[in-house]
Formats: structure tokens, sequence, C-alpha cells
């Protein structure tokens, strides 16, 4: 209990120290403007706050990332990053490459690897893996391009890039590339073009001008 408490403790220091600087504020409107661009229930920035456990798994990454840059710091963060997904469901290792406004909805049993790497914008549900094939210390973990969804319980295997702009259809199993602008469903996943006729292609553009574009999930096989 009194080590619970040392961590809560700490944690909150590091809340207090990040949150003193305007940087670390920036990145934390941001991602709450994440939730409410990914999450239709999300109303309230306060609730947000408290009771996403997938923003408390990134939050306390990006620390451990940085972490894990030092050799001192490797051992410490593996721990620490044991302790989050205790509390969050989520692991998340320390060594992973995490982009910006990546967001997990109902955050629950995600794993992501050393090796893995996420770009911008980057949208996973529950049960998702990015997992390794390789027991060699080498890059084992998939490459998540921008711009992508992963629906829940889908499974990335191996050093496999998924391109960006493309979707993984929940409960897929993706072990080759996904090329950018695709969907790939079915175990093992089959890769196909994403459709872009009539208003779907329309809408499509005008999402590929914005900043921050939402998910157009046009195959019920990518839906939770």
């Amino acid at each position: 209990m009194k080590a619970l408490w040392a961590a809560a403790a700490a944690a909150a220091g590091a809340a207090a120290y990040g949150l003193s600087r305007p940087g670390v504020r920036e990145t934390l409107r941001e991602d709450l403007e994440t939730v409410k661009r990914r999450d239709p229930a999300a109303r309230n920035d306060f609730v947000s706050l408290v009771s996403y456990p997938g923003m408390h798994a990134i939050w306390a990454h990006r620390g451990l990332h940085r972490l894990w840059q030092h050799d001192a710091g490797k051992v410490p963060a593996r721990l620490m990053s044991q302790l989050v997904r205790t509390l969050t469901g989520v692991e998340i290792h320390p060594g992973a490459r995490i982009g910006r406004r990546f967001f997990i909805d109902h955050a629950s049993g995600v794993v992501i690897g050393e090796t893995s790497e996420v770009g911008d914008d980057v949208m996973l549900y529950h049960q998702v893996t990015l997992g390794g094939t390789s027991m060699a210390q080498t890059k084992r973990h998939p490459t998540i391009g921008n711009h992508v969804l992963v629906g829940a319980g889908a499974k990335i295997l191996g050093p496999v890039v998924v391109g960006d702009n493309s979707a993984v259809g929940a409960n897929a199993v993706v072990v080759k590339d996904v090329p950018s602008d695709s969907s790939a469903v079915g175990i093992p996943a089959t890769v196909r073009s994403k459709k872009k006729d009539g208003a779907a292609s329309a809408k499509a553009g005008a999402e590929s001008s914005t900043t921050h574009p939402d998910f157009v999930l046009e195959d019920p096989a990518l839906w939770i």
C-alpha cells in the first residue's frame, strides 16, 4: 500500500511539474481535443482527463520513452511500464515510438511491442496487439503510418508496414504489408483498396485536405 501511495505521489509531482511547462499544456490540450474528435461519448474535458485509461497510458509512455533513451533508465522505465499496464490495462513498451494525437478507445488489453512505430493521428480499439514474430533483438514489430485505424481485437504481427490512411478490420490478423489507402480484413488479412466513389470519394477528399482527418468506416468489418 505504501508503494502505491509513493507511486501516486510521484505521478502527481511529475504531473504538476509537467503542467508548469507551456509545451506540455499545449500537448495536453491537443490530446483532449483528440478525445472529443474520436469519441462521441466524450463531452467534458475533466471527465476525459480522469477517466480515459488509454490517455493515461499514452501520457505515461511519453515520459518512460524519454527515460528509455538513457542506458541507466532502461530498467526503471521497463518496471514502471508494467505498473502502468496494471493500472490502465494497456501495455506499451517504453522503447516504442508513438506519434501525435494517438488515441486508444475502450482501452483494455492493448499491447504495443518494443520496436513498434506508430505515426500521427492513429486510433486503436481494445484488444489490439502490435506484436513481434522473432526472438532476435532487431526490428520485429509493426510500423503504423499516419491516419490509420485499427479495429478491436486486430493483431498486427512482425515488422510489417501499414501504410498511411489505411484501416485494419476488427479481429483481423495482419502478417503482410498493407499499402496506403487500403483496408485489411479477415484471418489472415486480405488487403483491398478503399473504394472512393460518389459521396464517399468527395468526403474522403475533403478530409485529406484537413490537418486531422476523421476516419471513414465504409466496411462493416472495420467497426468494433
